[in-house]
Protein backbone atom coordinates (compact mmCIF):
# COMPACT_ATOMS: atom_id res chain seq x y z
CA UNK A 1 0.00 0.00 0.00
CA UNK A 2 1.41 3.54 -1.00
CA UNK A 3 1.08 6.00 1.75
CA UNK A 4 -1.24 9.38 0.91
CA UNK A 5 1.76 11.48 0.53
CA UNK A 6 3.46 9.10 -1.79
CA UNK A 7 3.63 9.46 -5.74
CA UNK A 8 1.17 7.29 -7.65
CA UNK A 9 2.30 3.77 -9.33
CA UNK A 10 3.25 4.11 -12.69
CA UNK A 11 0.37 4.04 -15.53
CA UNK A 12 0.21 1.71 -17.87
CA UNK A 13 -2.09 2.66 -20.88
CA UNK A 14 -4.00 -0.31 -23.37
CA UNK A 15 -5.58 0.49 -26.73
CA UNK A 16 -8.07 -2.57 -27.32
CA UNK A 17 -10.67 -2.51 -29.69
CA UNK A 18 -14.13 -3.40 -28.55
CA UNK A 19 -17.51 -4.06 -29.77
CA UNK A 20 -19.67 -1.04 -28.11
CA UNK A 21 -22.46 -1.62 -25.58
CA UNK A 22 -21.36 -5.67 -25.15
CA UNK A 23 -18.98 -7.62 -22.67
CA UNK A 24 -15.57 -8.53 -24.25
CA UNK A 25 -14.78 -12.07 -23.54
CA UNK A 26 -12.30 -12.66 -20.62
CA UNK A 27 -10.52 -14.88 -22.31
CA UNK A 28 -9.72 -12.43 -25.09
CA UNK A 29 -8.79 -9.47 -22.61
CA UNK A 30 -7.03 -11.72 -19.88
CA UNK A 31 -3.49 -11.93 -22.03
CA UNK A 32 -3.58 -8.25 -21.80
CA UNK A 33 -4.71 -7.33 -18.25
CA UNK A 34 -4.20 -9.93 -16.82
CA UNK A 35 -0.66 -9.65 -16.48
CA UNK A 36 -1.04 -6.24 -14.81
CA UNK A 37 -3.06 -7.81 -11.48
CA UNK A 38 -6.59 -7.29 -13.14
CA UNK A 39 -9.97 -9.46 -13.08
CA UNK A 40 -10.61 -9.75 -17.00
CA UNK A 41 -14.74 -9.93 -16.19
CA UNK A 42 -14.38 -7.12 -14.05
CA UNK A 43 -12.53 -4.67 -16.97
CA UNK A 44 -15.05 -6.22 -20.08
CA UNK A 45 -17.74 -4.93 -17.52
CA UNK A 46 -16.50 -1.66 -17.06
CA UNK A 47 -15.39 -1.84 -21.00
CA UNK A 48 -19.15 -2.54 -21.87
CA UNK A 49 -20.24 0.39 -19.27
CA UNK A 50 -17.86 3.00 -21.45
CA UNK A 51 -19.33 1.76 -24.43
CA UNK A 52 -23.04 1.73 -24.39
CA UNK A 53 -23.90 4.82 -26.43
CA UNK A 54 -21.87 2.83 -28.99
CA UNK A 55 -23.69 -0.21 -29.18
CA UNK A 56 -23.54 -2.84 -32.05
CA UNK A 57 -20.57 -0.21 -33.33
CA UNK A 58 -16.53 -1.56 -33.40
CA UNK A 59 -15.05 0.84 -31.26
CA UNK A 60 -11.75 1.87 -29.56
CA UNK A 61 -11.13 1.86 -26.05
CA UNK A 62 -8.45 3.42 -23.78
CA UNK A 63 -8.00 1.67 -21.09
CA UNK A 64 -5.89 3.61 -17.91
CA UNK A 65 -4.40 1.40 -15.37
CA UNK A 66 -3.14 3.02 -12.08
CA UNK A 67 -2.54 1.08 -8.71
CA UNK A 68 -4.58 -1.98 -10.01
CA UNK A 69 -7.61 0.10 -10.87
CA UNK A 70 -8.78 0.17 -14.66
CA UNK A 71 -10.32 3.22 -15.88
CA UNK A 72 -11.78 2.58 -19.21
CA UNK A 73 -12.64 5.53 -22.16
CA UNK A 74 -14.02 5.96 -25.47
CA UNK A 75 -11.31 6.90 -28.29
CA UNK A 76 -13.45 8.38 -31.00
CA UNK A 77 -12.50 7.00 -34.45
CA UNK A 78 -13.92 8.85 -37.62
CA UNK A 79 -15.47 5.54 -38.85
CA UNK A 80 -17.51 4.96 -36.17
CA UNK A 81 -18.51 8.79 -35.50
CA UNK A 82 -19.57 8.42 -39.02
CA UNK A 83 -21.52 5.11 -38.95
CA UNK A 84 -23.18 6.42 -35.70
CA UNK A 85 -24.29 10.11 -37.82
CA UNK A 86 -26.18 7.95 -40.49
CA UNK A 87 -28.30 6.71 -37.02
CA UNK A 88 -28.64 3.12 -38.53
CA UNK A 89 -31.33 0.49 -36.76
CA UNK A 90 -28.76 -1.53 -34.15
CA UNK A 91 -28.04 -4.82 -36.18
CA UNK A 92 -27.34 -7.64 -33.81
CA UNK A 93 -23.81 -9.22 -34.97
CA UNK A 94 -23.86 -12.39 -34.42
CA UNK A 95 -27.14 -12.72 -36.22
CA UNK A 96 -27.53 -10.39 -38.54
CA UNK A 97 -26.40 -9.97 -42.09
CA UNK A 98 -22.98 -9.27 -42.64
CA UNK A 99 -20.78 -7.18 -44.94
CA UNK A 100 -23.33 -4.51 -45.14
CA UNK A 101 -23.20 -1.47 -47.06
CA UNK A 102 -24.08 1.35 -44.80
CA UNK A 103 -26.53 4.49 -47.25
CA UNK A 104 -27.42 7.79 -46.04
CA UNK A 105 -26.38 11.22 -46.26
CA UNK A 106 -24.77 13.51 -43.91
CA UNK A 107 -25.00 17.50 -43.40
CA UNK A 108 -22.25 19.59 -43.80
CA UNK A 109 -22.87 20.53 -40.13
CA UNK A 110 -22.74 17.00 -39.42
CA UNK A 111 -19.22 16.38 -40.95
CA UNK A 112 -17.47 19.29 -39.57
CA UNK A 113 -19.19 18.20 -35.69
CA UNK A 114 -17.06 15.37 -36.09
CA UNK A 115 -13.97 16.71 -37.52
CA UNK A 116 -14.05 18.76 -33.98
CA UNK A 117 -13.90 15.80 -32.28
CA UNK A 118 -11.16 14.70 -34.50
CA UNK A 119 -9.12 17.96 -34.37
CA UNK A 120 -6.53 16.74 -31.70
CA UNK A 121 -6.10 13.35 -33.48
CA UNK A 122 -5.78 14.75 -37.13
CA UNK A 123 -2.68 15.00 -39.27
CA UNK A 124 -3.84 17.96 -41.06
CA UNK A 125 -2.77 21.41 -40.51
CA UNK A 126 -6.48 23.16 -40.99
CA UNK A 127 -9.91 22.44 -39.60
CA UNK A 128 -10.31 22.16 -43.61
CA UNK A 129 -8.15 19.73 -44.22
CA UNK A 130 -9.74 17.72 -41.22
CA UNK A 131 -12.98 17.76 -42.71
CA UNK A 132 -11.57 16.54 -45.82
CA UNK A 133 -9.62 13.26 -43.88
CA UNK A 134 -13.51 12.66 -42.86
CA UNK A 135 -15.44 12.89 -45.59
CA UNK A 136 -12.49 10.56 -46.92
CA UNK A 137 -13.45 8.26 -44.58
CA UNK A 138 -16.83 8.11 -45.90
Amino acid sequence: MSKPGAPPADVKIIYLRAVGGEVAAAATLAPKVGPLGLNPKKTGEDIQKATLDWKGLKVTVKLTIQNRQAAAELVHSASSMVIKELKEPIRDRKKGPKDIQHNGSLSLDQVIQIAKVMRPRSMARESSGTVKEILGTC
